[in-house]
Order: C-alpha cells, then sequence, then structure tokens
C-alpha cells in the first residue's frame, strides 16, 4: 500500500490544491491528513489564499479517499462541512511489522509519547517542521506543513510504501529518504 502523508492545511486553497495535484500524480492508495484541516489558528498568519470553503469542496470531493485524525485548530462545526471523520484524536496504522501511532502532536508527542513499545513509529504533524529521527523508544516522523511551515523548510508532505518513508516538497521533488531498514 501507498499512503500519503499531510498535515496542516489551515484553509489554504492554494496549497490544498497543490497536495491534491500531488496526490493525483503519486497514485497513492489514501491520503493520511494530519489534521488542522481549515482553520489556520490564531498563532498563524494566514496562509496564501485562504479559503477554507474551497477546501471542504476540494477534500469532499474525495472523501472515500481519506483518513483524517484531529488537529488543535478543529472543531465540531468543521466536521459538519466536511463528509468524511476528522474527530478522533489518534488512529493506528501498520506499516509492515511495525505500528504507527497517527495524530496531530498537540497531545501526544516525543514529549508526551502515547503507549509505544519498542520500535513503534509516531506519526504527527503539529510543528510544521519535517522530522524522521530514531529514539531509544520509537521513530518519530513528521511531514511538516503543507501550507505554512516553518524553520525554514518545505511545503511538503511524504510518502510511505513497502520500502521507505520519502519526504517531498509540493512539486514532487524528493528532499529526504529513509529507508524501512533504517527506520
Amino acid at each position: 500500500m501507498k499512503l500519503m502523508i499531510a498535515s496542516d492545511i489551515h484553509g489554504s486553497a492554494y496549497y490544498c490544491e497543490k497536495l491534491l495535484d500531488c496526490y493525483k500524480t503519486e497514485k497513492a492508495d489514501k491520503l493520511v491528513l494530519l489534521g488542522d484541516i481549515l482553520y489556520h489558528g490564531p498563532r498563524n498568519d494566514l496562509p496564501k489564499d485562504y479559503a477554507p470553503k474551497k477546501v471542504i469542496e476540494m477534500l469532499n470531493a474525495i472523501k472515500d479517499e481519506i483518513l483524517c485524525v484531529r488537529g488543535n485548530c478543529d472543531t465540531e462545526v468543521d466536521q459538519m462541512v466536511l463528509q468524511f471523520p476528522i474527530l478522533a484524536d489518534y488512529a493506528f496504522l501498520y506499516w509492515r511489522e511495525k505500528m504507527v501511532f497517527v495524530t496531530h502532536g498537540h497531545n501526544h508527542n516525543l514529549e508526551n509519547l502515547p503507549m509505544l513499545k519498542k520500535g513503534d513509529i509516531l506519526l504527527h504533524g503539529h510543528t510544521h517542521v519535517p522530522a524522521c529521527e530514531k529514539t531509544d523508544v520509537c521513530t518519530y516522523i513528521n511531514p511538516g506543513s503543507v501550507s505554512i511551515p516553518k524553520e525554514n523548510s518545505h511545503y511538503s508532505y511524504i510518502i510511505i510504501d513497502d520500502n521507505a518513508v520519502v519526504f517531498k516538497n509540493l512539486d514532487g521533488e524528493e528532499y529526504k529518504k529513509a529507508f524501512y531498514s533504517e527506520l
């Protein structure tokens, strides 16, 4: 299975459209969204082409292809307009022999780990900074942000296939790769 993972769209129609163009090009089986879909939040500047209603329309058009967890900027009113579930605080995926704990990152993160066994993967967004690092307990993976990257990082997403985690910018260019055997 090939998964495309993205986080922190924050209502940007411009970057959501770029993301969905990449999704079509990648031919991924599912789009996993790590929260903060529509609202930009009080700490962030408005992203380019802030238009939550357009984002709603674009994402609802592929509702059967999305797995989403709730971000700190996502609310029950957002669920009223999005036609796919967004209110789960976390989800579990399995990548070969590894359990992947999928969350936004505002509750569970490296400072407040969920229940993980050695070798599991913690996948979250929230920081807007891409990461792939092995700790004593788990491997931490973060795709960064689609619309408001921080710390001079790329507007980015990741692809997870059978063999690797591949970090790409919104032009589809690979800038980092970690093989399954390295995690």
